[in-house]
């Protein structure tokens, strides 16, 4: 019998329309949606059917989508019987991973996303970063090229060994890719108006911390898979510490892959909007299956798989 892991979507993955089909289909998801817009404040379950891609895009509006549509996922999965041995995230899907494993409450868990999401657009409005996709170059050049380029740029998610996202000052940005252009490598500019993941996120993470501080987390009953170390997360005992680095660290997902093969993982279903998830496991490992599951008929698809 093999091994399943839930993964769950990061932000840039958001679409109109994410969720809705959850939400018409489930109790569950419907659930999921109403407890987000208490919460919030407003009817998300409304703002994913009708907002267009500009307004989803909104970091205040994308991560409690992103997690609103992936836990309505969750709910579906869940009505069918299915469930996982462990849960992991790419940087905002740690938060979906973290509900998902009972570490934190559905309604704790969107309190918390709210939290981080005000901190990290108020950060992004007051700076001038940006990020990069660099495509077919190994981590460690990567590592060299940002290094010998003037002013901030750092490799912020280590996401394949065929696909490297940087982060830094723009003009950083922008002389690290004319950098790989000349060595021959493609880049692929990310629609953000912030570095996520580096040192330029600081503010945010030092006001998160204060407000993360206020919640209770349980120890999770599925293994927890984290994006900082890269291996399965077993020390709980300051999350919101490990939260607040989270903002400013490298999303290692190359590594929690390799940690959760050498587990006898098997099986990889995304939970959430799009498919990038779904897409960096097949590229990196070999022998397991993955799914993407984002509205009734992906579900049905997976299940049947």
């Amino acid at each position: 019998m093999g091994k399943t892991v839930f993964l769950f979507s990061g932000q840039g993955s958001q679409k109109p329309g994410m969720g809705i089909e959850f939400a018409a289909s489930s109790a569950g998801a419907a659930a999921v949606f109403e407890c987000a817009g208490d919460i919030l404040g407003c009817d998300l379950r409304a703002v994913c059917e009708n907002g267009t891609p500009e307004e989803l895009a909104v970091t205040t509006v994308a991560q409690p989508a992103i997690m609103a549509t992936s836990l309505a996922a969750l709910a579906c999965l869940r009505e069918r019987g299915v469930e996982a041995e462990a849960v992991a995230g790419h940087s905002l899907g740690e938060y979906a991973a973290m509900v998902a494993a009972g570490m934190l409450s559905l309604e704790d868990g969107f309190r918390l996303i709210a939290h981080r999401a005000a901190a990290m657009g108020r950060c992004a409005a007051a700076q001038d970063g940006a990020m990069a996709a660099v495509m077919g170059l190994d981590a460690a050049e990567i590592e060299r090229v940002c290094g010998e380029t003037d002013g901030y740029v750092v490799p912020v998610n280590y996401n394949s060994a065929a696909q490297t996202v940087i982060a830094g000052e723009r003009a950083a940005v922008t002389a690290a890719c004319e950098a790989f252009a000349a060595m021959g490598k493609k880049t692929i500019p990310l629609a953000v108006t912030a570095a996520f993941h580096s040192k330029l996120m600081q503010p945010a993470a030092d006001e998160f911390l204060e407000a993360a501080k206020g919640f209770t987390f349980a120890a999770p009953r599925l293994d927890f898979y984290a994006n900082l170390t890269g291996e399965k997360l077993t020390d709980f005992s300051d999350m919101p510490g490990y939260l607040a680095r989270h903002i400013v660290s490298p999303v290692r997902f190359t590594s929690e892959l390799a940690a959760l093969e050498q587990a006898g993982f098997d099986r990889y279903l995304e939970l959430g909007p799009g498919k990038v998830l779904t897409g960096l496991v097949k590229k990196t490992l070999k022998g397991v299956t993955a799914a993407n599951i984002e509205n009734l008929v992906t579900l049905d698809k997976a299940l049947a798989d």
